[in-house]
C-alpha cells in the first residue's frame, strides 16, 4: 500500500494530509486494496453499495443502461480520483449505475460511512477529510452540469464542438488528447457512432478541426 501513498497524498480525498498520517486514515476507513482486470464489474447496477472506490492505477468507466441495453458513458475515472462516493455517503440500496474496468486496474475501497460520521478514533484529520469529500461531491455535481449542457445541444456537430471546446479550455490547448474511443465518445454524448464519425469527417473538411484517432485540434473558434 506505501507505493500508493505519493498518489495518495496528491488526491483530492487526502489533500491537505501528510503521508506519515495515511496509514491511519486508511485504517479507520477500512481500505481494501482490490485488483481487476479488464472490463470486469467494479459495481453492478440495481445491487446495494457501502463503500466508494479510489482508482490507484488504470482507468475505470461509470456507465449507465437502459432497459434495452444502450449504454451511456456518463464519466470515467482516472488514478487518485474516486467513484460512487455519493451513493456510498447515502447508503444507496439500488445502485443505478455500473462501475466498469477499461484497463488492469487497483481499486482502493473505502468506507466513506466514516467520513460522515463521528470518529470513534478522534483522527486529527477528521474534519480536513469532510471537507475534502464535501469537495469532490461538489465538484462532480459540477461536472455532471457541464455533461448536461453538452447533451443540451440540438444537433451532434453541436454536442462534438461543446465537448471539444471544454476539453480545449480545460487543458490550455489548441492540439489535446480526448479520454475516449470512437465508440465511447458516441456512448457519452449520446449519439449514433456512424452519424457522429461523418460528422467529425465533415468538420475536418471543413477546415474546423483536424483529428488523428484520440488527438484532436480546433481550428480558430468554431462555436
Amino acid at each position: 500500500m506505501r507505493d500508493y501513498f505519493a498518489l495518495l497524498g496528491s488526491s483530492p480525498l487526502f489533500e491537505g494530509i501528510k503521508e506519515e498520517n495515511l496509514l491511519g486514515m486508511l485504517q479507520c476507513l477500512n481500505a481494501r486494496n482490490v485488483a481487476y482486470g479488464k472490463d470486469e464489474f467494479l459495481l453492478l447496477a440495481g445491487q446495494p453499495i457501502s463503500s466508494a472506490g479510489l482508482v490507484l492505477s488504470g482507468r475505470v468507466q461509470i456507465i449507465k443502461e437502459d432497459f434495452s441495453g444502450n449504454r451511456t458513458i456518463l464519466t470515467e475515472v482516472s488514478p487518485g480520483n474516486m467513484f460512487a462516493e455519493a451513493f456510498a455517503c447515502a447508503q444507496s440500496s439500488h445502485l443505478p449505475i455500473t462501475v466498469i474496468s477499461v484497463t488492469g486496474c487497483q481499486i482502493l475501497w473505502l468506507d466513506v460511512q466514516r467520513v460522515v460520521s463521528v470518529c470513534s478514533s478522534a483522527c486529527q484529520f477528521h474534519t480536513r477529510l469532510i471537507e475534502n469529500l464535501l469537495a469532490i461531491l461538489a465538484s462532480n455535481n459540477i461536472l455532471l452540469n457541464q455533461k448536461i449542457e453538452h447533451l443540451s445541444k440540438r444537433t451532434t456537430r453541436e454536442k462534438l464542438l461543446s465537448y471539444l471546446s471544454d476539453q480545449a479550455l480545460k487543458q490550455g490547448l489548441e492540439e489535446f488528447d480526448i479520454p475516449f474511443s470512437r465508440q465511447e465518445l458516441a456512448d457519452y454524448l449520446c449519439v449514433e457512432r456512424s452519424a457522429m464519425s461523418s460528422e467529425l469527417s465533415r468538420m475536418q473538411s471543413e477546415g474546423l478541426l483536424s483529428f488523428n484517432s484520440r488527438r484532436f485540434r480546433l481550428h480558430g473558434n468554431p462555436l
